[in-house]
């Protein structure tokens, strides 16, 4: 699919497709990914300071952004389980519909509360807003995946995706500050979730890779199981059990410290730093590194003749049916991904290690360094983050969506990597005072066109570094979407980009730790420069893998698509 679409002249393929019907839905439905991302993780926290609620309180409130970093622990139920009355809608939409009516249910009921008074179904509500909120990225993410064609291509889909994605992060974040300093939070959060309401009816209409009867094919998946040279139902229990008792463990532990943080008394309460830089790395471990090592250990089972089914066996029942059911849910998506990738996948995970790490850990420094480092004020910081620095990342993103039909996903791919890494250079400049940025905004006119609308002549420099910065991040995130993409199967969708795109939210997470030490003992000037370093690892990365899936598509060898 990206090979055929390369060869078509980039901005006529990238015209055509913003003219699908898919593409259409897909705009909509990044645009219901970003909202309830923002006014949780964001606006939320400023509706808490007026109705003066405490630091503490506001700290646990937090949590409930593990929803997203976690989402990957339900993901097998998103990608198997039917949802009665749903059901008919499509595989997909069965689960974003829902989802996107449940999160404006829950902002419009969160309007009528006082956080002041109403502290504890507040919590509540948040809570549940940002598990629908996963659940719809969760769905979303495979739904990309499922309906790419040859029009609608899975690169166009992903850059329009991350489009709507970041223009309603402006809508929940600046724009929602403006109108509640106008009309009142209450009256901005009904709006918000009116605004929700109204996708999810008019997700109703969108499209789905799975609107008619099941295939013969899905009808017969559990037989499959069952069939002559398949594992074993023996061999396949004992990895079920050890994978299902991983995921379990994990999965027992996240619901364990959240329900502490939000019922114990305040000096009782777990410390979430501790938790996620203690915790964070053994659940990867035990929900990714152990059980892809399972599932090496089942393809290299699959080998021996004396492990597989000689003949057809009787069809499940009872308590082997769910044990299918599960094996299938959970186990399956991760075979798939050893068997077809090898070794390969240890290339593909240290590239989602890597590859925005700088972008996934900055966010929670860049305001200590815009105002207490560099002492610009908050209207200078919004102006130059929020408008400017938005503006320039839908600008990257569709520079990157062009890239993609034009030059192909990989080199894309690196040069967002080359790029994004150089751009640290220029904060680096900043950290020194900003003299080479300075003199640059002056020469090129910058200055002077930032000074006619009232401006300091020193916001020109910051302002050319977060657009350059943004407009890197864009062109890297549509071609690390798509290619993140197109390395999942299918039928695991799910499951599978769920994993990856996880990982890179709990590597920010963990990163903030030992980057803001590192800003206390080194600064930010040396900081920058070994960032850059980071982005370097990263090209390296990239052109390695762009190698990869070249030696792959000269051998031919063509990805499944399981059903």
């Amino acid at each position: 699919m990206a090979a055929a679409a390369a060869k078509k002249p980039g901005f006529r393929t990238l015209m055509r497709a913003m003219r699908h019907r898919k593409t259409g839905f897909m705009a909509l439905f990044g645009f219901a990914s970003g909202l309830p991302f923002a006014l949780f993780l964001g606006t939320l926290y400023a509706w808490l300071t007026e109705a003066e609620v405490d630091l503490e309180t506001m700290g646990v409130f937090s949590l409930i952004g593990l929803a997203y970093a976690f989402q990957f622990l339900w993901s097998p139920l998103v990608d198997r389980i039917d949802i009665p009355l749903f059901r008919k809608l499509g595989k997909r939409k069965q689960w974003i519909v829902p989802a996107q009516l449940v999160l404006g249910a829950v902002l419009v009921i969160m309007s009528a509360l006082d956080p002041g008074s109403a502290l504890g179904m507040f919590s509540l509500l948040a809570a549940i807003g940002a598990f629908a909120s996963a659940t719809q990225d969760i769905a979303i993410n495979a739904w990309r995946i499922d309906i790419a064609d040859e029009d609608a291509t899975l690169d166009i889909l992903s850059t329009v995706y991350q489009m709507g994605f970041r223009l309603s992060s402006l809508v929940g974040g600046a724009l929602a500050l403006i109108l509640a300093a106008r009309i009142g939070w209450p009256q901005t959060y009904l709006l918000m979730g009116g605004i929700l309401l109204a996708i999810g009816v008019v997700g109703l209409f969108a499209p789905d890779a799975d609107v008619v009867a099941p295939t013969a094919e899905q009808q017969d998946a559990m037989l499959e199981l069952r069939r002559a040279g398949q594992l074993s139902p023996k061999v396949r229990m004992q990895a079920l059990l050890a994978i299902g008792a991983l995921w379990g463990a994990a999965l027992l532990t996240v619901i364990v410290f959240m329900v502490m943080s939000m019922t114990a008394a305040p000096d009782e309460r777990p410390d979430p730093t501790a938790f996620t830089a203690t915790a964070g790395p053994l659940i990867v471990i035990a929900t990714i590194v152990l059980p892809a090592l399972i599932a090496g250990w089942l393809v290299g089972k699959q080998r021996n003749p004396a492990l597989l089914l000689q003949e057809d066996v009787p069809v499940a029942t009872g308590g082997a049916v769910v044990a299918d059911h599960l094996y299938r849910a959970l186990v399956l998506p991760l075979v798939e991904f050893v068997g077809r990738l090898g070794w390969s996948l240890v290339l593909i995970l240290a590239l989602v290690l890597t590859y925005r790490i700088c972008d996934a850990i900055w966010g929670t420094f860049a305001y200590p360094f815009y105002l207490g480092e560099l002492k610009y004020s908050n209207d200078e910081v919004a102006v130059a983050s929020k408008f400017f620095g938005v503006g320039a990342i839908v600008l990257g993103l569709a520079i990157g969506g062009t890239l993609l039909t034009a030059i192909g996903r990989m080199a894309t791919l690196t040069l967002g990597a080359v790029l994004a890494a150089l751009t640290n250079l220029l904060y680096a400049d900043l950290a020194r005072g900003g003299i080479t940025m300075q003199a640059f905004a002056d020469a090129v006119g910058f200055t002077n066109l930032v000074q006619s609308f009232g401006a300091r002549p020193e916001m020109a420099k910051l302002m050319l570094a977060i657009g350059a910065e943004n407009l890197a991040v864009g062109i890297a995130g549509a071609a690390y979407v798509a290619w993140l993409s197109s390395i999942v199967a299918k039928g695991y969708s799910a499951v599978q980009y769920a994993l990856l795109s996880s990982l890179t939210l709990l590597v920010g997470t963990l990163g903030r730790g030992a980057l803001g030490q590192a800003i206390e003992e080194r600064g930010y000037y040396n900081v920058f420069l070994f960032t850059t370093a980071i982005g370097g690892i990263a090209v390296v990365l990239c052109l390695a893998e762009w190698y990869r899936q070249s030696r792959t598509a000269q051998a031919g060898v063509v990805a499944p698509e399981p059903a």
